[in-house]
């Protein structure tokens, strides 16, 4: 007579988890841990500051965040989406929009702190990227979108609404401010090696932007 072993526990769990696993909904899993992504976009960030975006791998990444290289693949497709993405949470997260009433205001407080953001470690992996957009036309265009776009809207909307205040004449050179008040920090920040902090912001405003915005 043949004699059959009934399954021991560890078999019955295996059995349990297979039978889960091909009864879970497509789709469904572990949800993903928000602070986890911002761990890895900081990795991402760090090391793109120091070894620029050619050299930038996801085990470098992954080694620097600790993290398995599947982590970081089950987030991005690839170094340029992750360096996209980057840019683009950190300005959300960083940048404000204020709305005090003033342009003088207003405008003082959005460059001191796009100013404060541009000399952490956020403006090491600018430059470390600007550097880089000759050569790579796909991630110029992306850093355009994620990265330098969002802020001249900010800007341009601060100046709309001293418009519509009335503190600023209807035929200010708009476009010819917001083009000044990058050039100014970028050049501030990567040429001139000398320090972009409040005091250059404020004389920025009071000295160019004000004077061309009230005419």
């Amino acid at each position: 007579m043949t004699v059959v072993n009934a399954p021991t526990s560890s078999a019955r769990e295996e059995e349990n988890v297979a039978s889960a696993e091909q009864t879970r909904p497509a789709g469904r899993g572990r949800p993903r841990d928000a602070s986890r992504d911002a761990a890895l976009r900081q990795a991402a960030m760090e090391v793109l500051s120091q070894v620029g975006y050619r050299a930038l791998t996801m085990d470098a990444v992954a080694a620097h965040a600790r993290a398995g290289k599947a982590t970081i693949y089950r987030r991005w497709d690839s170094k340029l989406d992750l360096v996209i993405d980057t840019c683009t949470q950190l300005v959300q997260r960083n940048i404000p929009e204020p709305d005090r009433g003033s342009i003088e205001a207003d405008l003082g407080d959005f460059l001191r702190s796009f100013a404060s953001f541009l000399t952490g470690p956020v403006g090491k992996a600018a430059q470390a990227l600007v550097g880089e957009l000759p050569h790579e036309p796909e991630l110029a265009a992306a850093f355009r979108e994620s990265f330098l776009l969002p802020q001249r809207d900010v800007l341009r909307r601060l100046i709309e609404r001293g418009v519509r205040r009335g503190e600023i004449r209807a035929d200010a050179p708009i476009d010819t401010v917001v083009e000044i008040t990058g050039a100014c920090l970028i050049y501030r920040l990567m040429l001139t090696d000398e320090p972009l902090d409040t005091g250059f912001v404020d004389r920025l405003v009071n000295e160019a932007l004000l004077p061309l915005l009230h005419g």
